[in-house]
């Protein structure tokens, strides 16, 4: 039986086999995901699952039969104590599943973010892991201006998402995200976001914006590890960011539905 993990380093899986210690001999992905681990707790896990076997399906991947073995050898060797930032992979070439164990960084409630219109580099942008490299030096270069996150922009002008979050914002009571059918990766926290909205009785729109139109509203960038972070401030441009008057209580409630690990 697997045991939990108790140190960083990535494991290579096998069938029949299950998981041990493995060199990072080809960090080419072809999927991957990734969630905020904290104690044993987690968020959206089936979701995250789902969202790596449609990937893995989309990139040929090892039978379904492997893929549950898998999931269920990886969620064994989770550790139940400590804060993680764990992430499954499909690597290209030897279709190979991993699971690379990192200690989680430190958790920021607000971003600073790059709006200097930075054209959207991926080339599967409905799919994490292929581009995760290309998106990491998006990143790189917003910590150049003084940012923690950089805006992803359509050749049209309209934003998309961040470089590893999705983008949320509010006019009014209405909760708006980017139309559905510009190249977004379909984000686990974002979906949980908006279900709860819907829930308690926000409107949600689909809405066509630039960064200018986003100047004064209350914007979120949102993923797994950060939850919901509210943009305090945009570099690059001259836009003032809208007051944060509701991430606080969302914030909240993200991590009051985090919930422990299945037993396997």
């Amino acid at each position: 039986m697997t045991q939990p993990a108790t140190a960083e380093g990535l494991l290579a899986w096998t069938p029949g086999s299950g998981l041990t210690r493995g060199l990072a001999a080809d960090t080419r992905l072809l999927a991957a995901d990734s969630w905020l681990l904290r104690d044993g707790l987690v968020r959206g896990f089936e979701r995250h699952r789902a969202r790596f076997e449609r990937a893995c399906a989309d990139s040929g991947a090892p039978p379904p039969g492997q893929l549950t073995e898998f999931w269920q050898d990886m969620t064994a060797a989770l550790p139940r104590t400590g804060t993680w930032f764990p992430r499954v992979e499909l690597v290209r070439g030897s279709l190979q599943l991993r699971l690379l164990l990192r200690h989680a960084p430190e958790l920021a409630p607000e971003v600073r973010v790059w709006a200097a219109g930075q054209p959207d580099p991926r080339t599967v942008p409905r799919r994490k892991g292929p581009d995760l490299d290309v998106l990491a030096r998006v990143r790189r270069r917003a910590a150049g201006q003084g940012a923690e996150e950089a805006v992803l922009i359509a050749p049209s002008g309209l934003v998309l998402e961040g470089s590893s979050s999705s983008l949320l914002w509010w006019e009014d009571d209405t909760l708006c995200s980017p139309p559905a059918r510009l190249p977004l990766l379909p984000g686990v926290t974002l979906g949980l976001i908006q279900e709860r909205a819907a829930a308690t009785g926000f409107q949600l729109a689909q809405r066509e914006r630039t960064l200018e139109e986003l100047e004064g509203h209350e914007v979120w960038l949102v993923n797994a590890l950060h939850g919901i972070r509210p943009v305090v401030a945009w570099e690059g441009r001259p836009l003032e960011a809208g007051p944060a008057v509701r991430a606080e209580e969302w914030r909240k409630w993200l991590d009051d539905i985090m919930e422990p690990l299945p037993n396997t």
